[in-house]
């Protein structure tokens, strides 16, 4: 990798970042029991049209209620547009909640959801609840729906008359002159899913909006999911009487998908034209968008293997599908979000062909117009084209693979220019005319500044400068980034904390954490918020706190990452073991005593290396593990281990169950009993593994808990639970 070491203090010269403060000590009920470490940022921006102004949510200092705001970026001056408090159907009402908002086109009305009735335990990315439209001049506010189950997925059409959403799984359209609902779907049903997807879809392709209107409104293009061939899980809510159990239909390794349709609704008709997507019907569609044609539908089919990805056009007159590029990999591909078609014919691609994550532009007949980026570093995000100027504008790795810099460079692939300088993690939300940016920054040792940023890098202003003073009554440790060598060579990214008082004539124990799952990072210049300071207490109690990103990880091209395929497992836990190693060496780490600790893909990674490490680590945490990957979901498994059936021996080899036997340090296992991603089932069968091998360990499980565990106090519990048992045993 190339990297400026004088700049960034990444290579074999540690650089030590650290804050200047005080020496008061953190305590858990300081850190995951108030809120008063919390960052500072702005909510729910939302540039509008004319890229001059943006809006925000707010707490209105007159109500004490929410309220969307608009700030003007030249004049640099707030307006209050509308308040809970002015939300209201009769004047006796409360103040009004909403969970979301959303203009609409002409920016004259403003559409809010309310929270939602009920929680939904199993759908996360889309705020779900009744529907209400508050008219900008008229000061109108009023109900579009008012029923006890959840909307999804709402939405303006293009001129602004009409609105869709989702509802038990079928698509309405509300017109707003004549406050009339129509109902285009009829087929949805618990399985028959439109609009909206299965828990997998969100989950591993992170997409829940399963609908687009068409350029002129006239069309809706939407995803059919049936879920029927997919198997049960059954999970159990632990306090009623007689037990709640709560059924999903989550597909594992090998089981059969839902089947995915694509219909194109006629919004007047409500005539549904199905596509044909070919006979075989194991297949993904995790992408679909309108191109710049009104008339032509773009989709991406993604195979089962998920290593071949077709982008496809659907002409909507001419009923008819054609293959525009085709991407493929002899391991597997990463769906993104970086299609962009534009107005000159042409659009933008994201592949990992050359080994590195560049940005390529295309014809729109699928010929290959010419590589915007490239080198030997990967484009993180892609922020979108500034079609009038030609400029693209992104962020990379390419300064460091621990730092984010912004970058911005012409459709040709010349004239690149950096935007950011500040070594650490810099991201934007680009205004729509892309005059202007606001710029996110932080590191090791900044919280998170915010900046309203010219185009080309300069800054116009602080939006939060976030000082965080009472940081400075506490002791907080002190963070180097560096690279050591494996034994066969390879080198990988690392970071030291240290206590503020570190005094390398003493021997101290050191707590690893990792995460270390595909395309990942933990080695990161960027803000740890509640996880620095729990290190920090750590570090003040007499530990080191080490990281490193092990082979499998992300921002170093795609052979680093890809090393790992149909072995997850192997390379991650070997080098965590080289990690140990090497802090070995270490005059001030007592090698006796280190210890491991990660959640979900980390906890794997903890499970499994105190057990193929043992001779290494004295004790580890694992935190809502997988113990075998035959009980993930199966887009996410197949995608790096192929089907149980075609890769038996990875399955066998990765898996903690199988090498129960080979433990002899001190093991914590911890899982939310209602975990939906990582299920329950997966410490269960360890927690027998391990009794049946008369290991000895220690378990935690949270009852009515999911994956992050969390709500109420638990996290304070949960935190106390680690910390002494690190206190106990490391």
């Amino acid at each position: 990798m190339k990297m400026n070491a004088l700049r960034y203090c990444v290579i074999s010269l540690m650089c030590s970042l650290s804050i200047v403060a005080g020496g008061k000590e953190f305590t858990i009920e300081d850190i995951f029991g108030s809120s008063k470490f919390a960052s500072k940022s702005v909510r729910g921006i939302q540039w509008m049209a004319d890229g001059k102004s943006y809006s925000f949510l707010e707490t209105d200092t007159v109500s004490k209620s929410s309220g969307v705001f608009k700030w003007s970026v030249k004049e640099r001056t707030k307006i209050l547009i509308v308040s809970g408090a002015m939300l209201k159907l009769n004047e006796s009402d409360p103040a009004f909640r909403f969970s979301s908002y959303q203009w609409s086109p002409d920016e004259k009305q403003i559409l809010f959801v309310s929270s939602p009735p009920e929680k939904q335990y199993l759908s996360r990315l889309t705020p779900a609840g009744n529907l209400f439209l508050y008219d900008i001049q008229t000061k109108k506010f009023v109900r579009i729906t008012n029923v006890t189950v959840p909307q999804y997925n709402q939405k303006f059409s293009p001129d602004g008359k009409k609105i869709g959403y989702v509802r038990e799984n079928n698509i309405i359209v509300y017109d707003i002159a004549s406050a009339k609902e129509t109902q285009l779907t009829a087929d949805g049903t618990e399985h028959i899913i439109n609009g909206k997807f299965d828990w997998v879809y969100e989950e591993e392709f992170g997409i829940s909006d399963g609908w687009r209107w068409s350029p002129d409104g006239s069309h809706i293009a939407f995803w059919q999911l049936d879920e029927n061939r997919v198997p049960e899980y059954t999970m159990t809510e632990w306090d009623s009487t007689h037990l709640n159990l709560i059924k999903m239909r989550y597909p594992k390794p090998g089981d059969p998908n839902s089947i995915v349709k694509v219909g194109v609704l006629d919004v007047a008709t409500a005539v549904t034209e199905w596509i044909n997507l070919g006979s075989n019907d194991d297949i993904y569609i995790p992408r679909m968008q309108w191109t710049a044609d009104k008339n032509i539908l773009s989709l991406q089919r993604l195979n089962r293997e998920q290593n071949s990805i077709e982008l496809m056009y659907y002409d909507v007159m001419h009923k008819t599908l054609q293959t525009i590029l085709t991407d493929k990999s002899d391991t597997w591909l990463d769906v993104h979000n970086d299609l962009r078609f534009l107005n000159n014919g042409t659009f933008t691609w994201l592949s990992e062909r050359d080994g590195y994550n560049h940005l390529y532009l295309y014809r729109n007949d699928g010929t290959l117009k010419n590589q915007i980026t490239k080198g030997e570093w990967d484009v993180d995000t892609f922020y979108g084209v500034d079609e009038k100027n030609g400029m693209v504008y992104f962020t990379s790795s390419e300064a460091s693979p621990i730092d984010r810099q912004i970058f911005s460079i012409k459709l040709d692939g010349t004239k690149k220019k950096q935007l950011s300088s500040l070594p650490g993690t810099h991201s934007a939300n680009f205004s729509t005319t892309f005059d202007n940016y606001i710029g996110y920054y932080n590191s090791v040792t900044v919280p998170g500044k915010i900046k309203m940023m010219k185009n080309d890098g300069k800054e116009l202003y602080a939006i939060e400068e976030n000082e965080m003073p009472v940081l400075k009554e506490y002791s907080l440790a002190n963070v180097s980034f560096f690279t050591f060598k494996t034994s066969d060579g390879v080198s990988l990214n690392a970071s030291l904390l240290k206590p503020s008082n570190f005094d390398s004539t003493k021997k101290y124990p050191v707590l690893v954490y990792t995460y270390g799952g595909p395309g990942s990072q933990v080695v990161r210049n960027s803000w740890g918020g509640s996880s620095y300071f729990w290190y920090s207490m750590l570090a003040d109690k007499g530990y080191l706190v080490f990281m490193t990103d092990n082979r499998g990880t992300g921002a170093r091209g795609a052979a680093f990452k890809k090393i790992t395929y149909k072995n997850l497992g192997k390379w991650e836990v070997n080098d965590q073991v080289e990690g140990a190693k090497y802090l070995a060496t270490l005059p001030y780490v007592d090698k006796n005593r280190i210890g491991i600790w990660g959640w979900s893909y980390g906890g794997y990674m903890s499970s499994l290396t105190i057990l193929v490490g043992a001779d290494y680590f004295k004790t580890a945490i694992a935190v809502a593990p997988v113990t075998h990957w035959k009980f993930y979901d199966n887009i996410y498994t197949e995608r790096f281990m192929g089907t149980p059936s075609n890769n038996p021996e990875g399955y066998k080899a990765s898996s903690p169950i199988t090498h129960a036997e080979k433990m002899k340090g001190k093991f914590l296992l911890v899982h939310g009993t209602s975990d939906d991603n990582v299920h329950f089932q997966n410490s269960a069968t360890l927690v027998t593994a391990l009794e049946q091998a008369n290991k000895q360990f220690q378990t935690m499980y949270y009852p009515n808990k999911n994956h992050g565990i969390g709500g109420g106090v638990t996290r304070l519990h949960l935190y106390t639970l680690l910390t002494n048992f690190l206190l106990e045993n490391l």
